[in-house]
């Protein structure tokens, strides 16, 4: 025990005098395994809103079990629909090392047919995790940012979405998630994107400061590190790890296009071997304009619409333009603006040079 207070002493001296240009933070790489959010869920009733609730008929059955609970029967032959009330899930993320008694934020949706829930108060519901235990409840007035009018002449205006609203620490914790963080004689730090380099990177940084055999690279992923067994040393200890700094590797040289915005993102490590290329597009524009044609005066004939069609062929007179071995981003960019190149049209030269082999980059569509 004396000798991991000495290595942890040592390490905050060593530690105060570091300074590295262009790293990144452990904890901005990496978390602790095992130290996560967890999502909780529920189900309950708005009341309180201005005749723009639901008519479905499981919230009435909702509201007559919920006036069963507090000692009210209602006749068999009542229907509790009523416009203010409107049925709703609640969903919220439970914060790791969350304790009894803190409160977390809530998202309240409706799931009936209201048409809004602005004015309305959420009554107490439980919020359960995947294990069908209760860890919080909610209970609250809604801050909800949508509105929504409508005339007589059914003319109406939206603005954002009425239907959903958040409750700020709208839930009180009622139970505490059991984490591993004081289990075991190892903390595991997993990265957020996959890479060895990374990972074997973080590893040599720990062992540079903590002393060798501290940390082992397992994968791509995770990294295991020696840690005190005491509760407030490991703590001490994992604040030290997370905010030492390593120069992060850069990411694969990938190209990612989005089919549905024309969105194409090309990040530093793309370059492109020899190539030559050339874009232009044909355009054929096809108008009508119909003549009228009218009868000599004083005679027989009728009026007449003759048709009369103008084509139009436009060609881009594009030239070709080349890339030399290894261009890199700025190249690409400067050659591309250069024709003018439309999004699309740059997607179609990006596809073109992979199909010949010359784009060294994964191209990804999303």
């Amino acid at each position: 025990m004396k000798q991991i207070k000495t290595v942890i002493v040592t390490a905050l001296l060593w530690f105060g005098l570091m300074t590295t240009v262009h790293a990144e933070r452990i904890k901005d790489l990496a978390s602790v395994a095992g130290v996560r959010a967890n999502q909780l869920v529920g189900y309950g009733l708005v009341v309180g809103l201005d005749k723009s609730g639901d008519r479905t008929l499981f919230t009435g059955q909702a509201l007559r079990s919920m006036l069963a609970r507090l000692g009210m029967t209602l006749p068999p032959n009542i229907d509790p629909r009523a416009r203010n009330v409107a049925a709703v899930s609640i969903h919220a993320e439970l914060p790791p090392f969350s304790k009894p008694g803190q409160t977390i934020d809530v998202t309240v949706s409706s799931i009936g047919d209201a048409k809004s829930l602005r004015g309305g108060s959420l009554l107490m519901s439980p919020l359960k995790g995947a294990d069908g235990q209760v860890y919080a409840v909610a209970q609250g007035n809604l801050v909800v940012g949508g509105l929504s009018a409508g005339g007589l002449d059914g003319s109406k205006i939206t603005i954002n979405n009425p239907a959903v609203g958040r409750i700020p620490n709208g839930a009180t914790v009622e139970r505490e998630v059991a984490t591993p963080f004081a289990d075991g004689q190892f903390l595991v730090f997993n990265l957020h994107n996959a890479d060895f380099t990374n990972a074997n990177r973080m590893a040599a940084e720990i062992n540079r400061t903590f002393g060798q055999n501290t940390a082992t690279a397992i994968d791509a992923t995770s990294v295991k590190v020696s840690a005190p067994s005491e509760t407030s040393q490991r703590v001490m200890f994992t604040s030290m790890v997370e905010n030492l700094t390593l120069a992060a590797d850069d990411a694969p040289a990938r190209v990612i296009i989005n089919s549905r915005t024309g969105t194409v993102v090309i990040n530093g490590k793309v370059t492109v071997q020899p190539a030559a290329v050339t874009h232009g597009s044909l355009t054929v524009t096809v108008s009508e304009s119909p003549q009228v044609v009218q009868p000599a005066p004083f005679g027989a004939g009728e009026t007449a619409v003759v048709p009369q069609t103008d084509i139009i062929v436009e060609e881009e007179n594009n030239r070709m333009f080349m890339f030399n071995p290894g261009v890199s981003l700025d190249e690409i960019v400067a050659a591309v603006n250069n024709i003018g190149a439309a999004p699309s049209d740059l997607v179609a030269i990006l596809e073109a040079l992979k199909s010949a082999g010359s784009l060294r980059a994964e191209l990804i569509v999303i």
